[in-house]
């Protein structure tokens, strides 16, 4: 174990964990618990489930849980042994040495310092006559000197290996640039600088560290943007470009943008709030981030076909989340006779902030924009055309939970299409119907399949025997409620066991009880991986009563025993699975694999 048991004991004695989720997340108290909406994925209705008795979180929607450590891991991305460095912070705890740290932590601090070193020397060049083209550049985009400070932009000089051998003075190796993604390695075993004749701007994450960094070219070369490529401090579904400032904004919302200069360009405007996603559709990753400083968000994509359907793709992302969402929709520019895309870069600096502001406060919400984008496909002065329209208006109408908002918004897609209410009431009503039966049809499904029910839902944790399993399962809870039953398991080893991740755990207690120390969540999170830890909260979110423990206990072990004996005896046939075949066979679904 990385660190001394006592020491995370005492880490999680200090940071209940009522306290450290209910600083993310709106918690309400609920039969003995608390519950709110899971930060980890997008849901209206609570299923966020934490337990302060027993200091630890099961989220029944994504099935993520653990304990406090392993929260703070999720909530800010953060390897086991940061997290434990940052709840330490949060309580002003010393943290002991951890001499048993692996090196893949070592490097991740030694890349974040490595990032900041290569864009304090960018930023340097930027303000040196070698930076002259890009501060050229800047001038030309109409760029103030303020506002490049304030993103902390830069400048990479024309050349093959500037930044290499800056950073090799300074003590860096050609094997940290390279996992940084600050150089490249040719076919002949040479390296030289991957970011080279261009404007360069850090990208920071909320925390204030340079994580990696986007770059424009100040020519006509290609590609015109590029950035830095995954790395172990850097993913792009986890950061969005600017939200370091903008989590500071004093607006009621934060503006979705496509391109890094657009969020500079708009926070120069006055629209602080911006942010963008690093060269990728909006993710449920950056949701999760964006919730903690929001609950507003306006979507403000270029108008050209991308910038349409990565506004689809957010739409479809967002839609049973706790956002308001609205859509900015940027018109187009008449030019010579021609009408042309802009992006919000464009619309500020021809139309100026005033119109921005104008447009922002009559943005559409998520349906007045889906249903534009229909009524844009079709001739609703065509018979044929009004049909089909009606047919696919319905399928979005009928999603919407609210039965006031389905009657507004049908009655305005009645009127658009030329049809009486009444008929697109009908029409409604008939689609959504049609889709309650579909999902009553998939989870009467899932209910005729007791296996897919009881079996773990990530792959690698699958169950090889559901009765056992069923047991071992039982065998956990036991331990975990009731400290008294370890005599009587003796017996039990962890070979005994079918499933390896079960035997684990397992085993885990036993060296607890042995040990004489209570079981720590917080120990435990930095043994098994989040994953892990994630389905041992399921386990213990299961029914089990402590009455008659003993006897459940018995029976638990005969139950492992048995299948194991018939293991060994060449018997593979889980009775569980030989029953729902059986089963399938009377109801007459033959060898469907339902």
């Amino acid at each position: 174990m990385a660190f001394p048991q006592s020491f995370l004991d005492e880490l999680a004695a200090r940071n209940d964990i009522l306290d450290v989720v209910g600083s993310y997340v709106s918690l309400q108290p609920k039969g003995g618990s608390y519950w709110g909406c899971c930060p980890f994925h997008n849901e209206k209705t609570p299923s966020f489930h934490v337990l302060q008795d027993k200091q630890y979180y099961h989220c029944f929607g994504c099935k993520k849980g653990g304990g406090v450590i392993n929260f703070i891991m999720d909530i800010e991305n953060l390897s086991y042994p940061d997290a434990v460095r940052f709840l330490a912070k949060r309580v002003n705890m010393p943290v002991p040495e951890d001499r048993e740290s692996d090196g893949a932590d070592r490097l991740r601090h030694r890349l974040l310092d490595l990032n900041r070193d290569a864009a304090r020397y960018y930023y340097e060049v930027l303000q040196s006559p070698d930076g002259a083209a890009v501060q050229a550049y800047l001038n030309r985009r109409q760029i103030r000197r303020g506002i490049a400070v304030r993103f902390g932009m830069g400048a990479a000089r024309d050349g093959w290996d500037h930044l290499l051998r800056a950073m090799t003075e300074k003590g860096y190796t050609k094997q940290e640039l390279l996992k940084a993604g600050l150089i490249v390695q040719n076919k002949s075993g040479g390296f030289y600088d991957k970011f080279r004749n261009r404007l360069i701007l850090p990208v920071v994450d909320v925390r204030g560290d340079v994580v990696g960094f986007g770059s424009r070219v100040i020519d006509k070369s290609e590609p015109k943007y590029m950035n830095t490529s995954e790395t172990p401090v850097y993913s792009k579904r986890r950061v969005l470009y600017g939200l370091n400032l903008a989590k500071k904004t004093k607006r009621p919302n934060i503006i979705l943008c496509e391109g890094n200069l657009d969020v500079v360009t708009l926070h120069q405007a006055g629209f602080d709030n911006a942010v963008a996603s690093m060269g990728t559709a909006l993710t449920v990753e950056q949701t999760r981030l964006l919730s903690r400083y929001t609950k507003e968000l306006i979507l403000c994509y270029d108008n050209d076909n991308a910038g349409q359907l990565a506004t689809q793709r957010a739409l479809d992302i967002l839609k049973n989340s706790e956002f308001t969402v609205r859509v900015l929709q940027l018109p187009r520019r008449l030019v010579d006779g021609s009408y042309i895309k802009q992006d919000a870069d464009d619309f500020i600096k021809f139309q100026g902030p005033q119109a921005f502001e104008r447009l922002l406060s009559g943005s559409e919400n998520g349906i007045e924009f889906r249903m534009s984008q229909v009524a844009a496909k079709y001739d609703l002065k065509n018979d044929a055309d009004r049909i089909a329209y009606a047919a696919e208006i319905s399928q979005i109408l009928c999603t919407l939970d609210s039965a006031v908002e389905r009657e507004i918004y049908t009655v305005r897609a009645a009127e658009v299409a030329g049809l009486t209410p009444e008929a697109m009431r009908n029409e409604v009503s008939r689609t959504y119907s049609k889709q309650k039966r579909k999902e009553h049809w998939a989870e009467t499904r899932r209910e005729m399949n007791p296996v897919a029910t009881l079996q773990p839902q990530a792959r690698a944790f699958r169950y090889a025997n559901l009765r056992s399993a069923m047991a071992e399962e039982g065998v956990i809870r036991l331990m975990m409620r009731d400290d008294d039953l370890y005599d009587k398991l003796c017996v039990l080893r962890p070979e005994e066991f079918s499933s390896p991740l079960l035997g684990k755990i397992y085993s885990l207690l036993c060296a607890d009880r042995e040990a004489g120390r209570p079981h720590s969540m917080a120990a435990l999170g930095g043994i098994l991986s989040p994953e892990e830890m994630s389905h041992f909260t399921a386990i213990l979110q299961k029914p089990e009563s402590v009455s008659g423990a003993e006897q459940a206990l018995s029976d638990y072990i005969r139950i492992i025993r048995e299948e194991a004996d018939r293991q060994i005896g060449g018997d593979e046939l889980d009775p569980l699975l030989a029953a729902q075949e059986k089963y399938k066979f009377k109801k007459g679904y033959g060898g469907k694999n339902l």
